[in-house]
């Protein structure tokens, strides 16, 4: 069953995503000794990276890796890593995480094989995964933002990449419809095999993504794609729709 957690304003769902992400990190590490998040660029995101360097008191045994990349370099204005090194990854005090950096800069096809090649050496696969997640790398926690378009991480309506079978880990990117044209994405796959994912929206021009993402399952809004039962999404009350009839959601509306 998906999750609604809806919020008066962007900066309550910036406390609320952050607070989210770290308790998630915080149980993996007491069961598994190690903890892996997936962040993504975005505004959306951004303000929730900055509260979550306080949010998590011990960062040891965290591993930050990456929903998805531009080709560039790491010091490129345009890059997720950038982002999230000044966003989070500078305001934490003590031990740092271990950061996993796709390396945008190799091009779409190496950079992303070369970020496969490292989530299968350093993220074991589930436990009891479904039988579509064989052998894929489990995350513990996703963190997506939504399109207007509905699109997630560089999953775009209608790309090849969403038809990419249950074993790919990671794609290249050369036709992104939002520059640059070139990036590197987690696989759906590897989106829907995480034990958590948090989808965070805000403002009305995500309202009708939202609301899609929350329907029927299409290639034309890749955000209705990813595993609804294991998916919260944490919204404002501009970015958040109508409950869509007969799909089975659980809304908090805000409660701790």
């Amino acid at each position: 069953m998906t999750r609604i957690c809806t919020l008066a304003d962007a900066e309550t769902v910036a406390e609320r995503a952050a607070r989210e992400i770290a308790q998630h990190l915080e149980r993996a590490r007491e069961e598994r000794g190690v903890a892996h998040v997936a962040l993504s660029g975005g505004t959306t995101p951004e303000r929730a990276h900055e509260l979550l360097a306080g949010a998590l008191n011990n960062w040891e045994g965290v591993e930050v890796w990456f929903a998805d990349e531009r080709c560039v370099g790491p010091d490129d204005e345009q890059s997720n890593h950038l982002m999230v090194r000044r966003t989070l990854l500078e305001r934490i005090s003590g031990v740092p995480p271990r950061v996993h950096r796709m390396e945008g800069e190799l091009g779409p096809e190496q950079g992303a094989q070369r970020y496969a090649r490292s989530l299968r050496d350093h993220v074991a696969p589930g436990e009891h995964a479904a039988p579509d997640e064989g052998g894929l790398p489990v995350l513990d926690v996703t963190v997506l933002g939504i399109g207007p378009d509905g699109h997630v991480a560089s999953l775009f309506p209608g790309a090849p990449t969403l038809d990419a079978g249950p074993e790919a880990i990671c794609l290249g990117v050369h036709d992104s419809p939002k520059p640059p044209p070139e990036r590197i994405t987690l696989s759906l796959a590897v989106l829907r095999a995480a034990r958590r994912c948090l989808l965070l929206a805000t403002g009305a021009s995500k309202r009708d993504a939202v609301g899609a993402a929350l329907g029927e399952a299409t290639p034309h809004v890749p955000a209705s794609l990813l595993r609804k039962e294991r998916l919260m999404l944490i919204l404002d009350d501009a970015a958040s729709p109508p409950p869509p009839l007969g799909h089975p959601t659980a809304a908090d509306h805000g409660r701790p």
